[in-house]
């Protein structure tokens, strides 16, 4: 089992940067695909990002060439760097680890908040 702790979340102004992170604990982070998503009110989750244990990452067209996610597996963290956002990217924003050999098998972090408002 893996334990999954946000931190970075916060107001911005429109046009500014956040840098997401989420500490993974408890079992071995490589073995495990890595993603964000998140959920605005009264909106479902959805996935923003995605990186696999090769590195390999995808992401939502909305985000596309402003959201950068990427993977530290010395320090058994990932990390979600933000840009240029939005007033739509408001929402709370979620860690998420699947075992790589059983995508059944997936750990929630508790959300962190990330309000875009001037």
């Amino acid at each position: 089992q893996v334990q999954l702790v946000e931190s970075g979340g916060g107001l911005v102004q429109p046009g500014g940067s956040l840098r997401l992170s989420c500490a993974a604990s408890g079992s071995i982070f490589t073995i495990y695909d890595m993603g964000w998503y998140r959920q605005a009110p009264g909106k479902q989750r959805e996935l923003v990002a995605a990186i696999t244990r090769g590195g390999r990452t995808n992401y939502v067209g909305s985000v596309k060439d402003r959201f950068t996610i990427s993977r530290d597996n010395a320090k058994n963290t990932v990390y979600l760097q933000m840009n240029s956002l939005k007033p739509e990217d408001t929402a709370v924003y979620y860690c998420n680890a699947r075992y790589y050999a059983n995508y059944d098998v997936a750990y929630w972090g508790q959300g962190t908040q990330v309000t875009v408002s001037s």
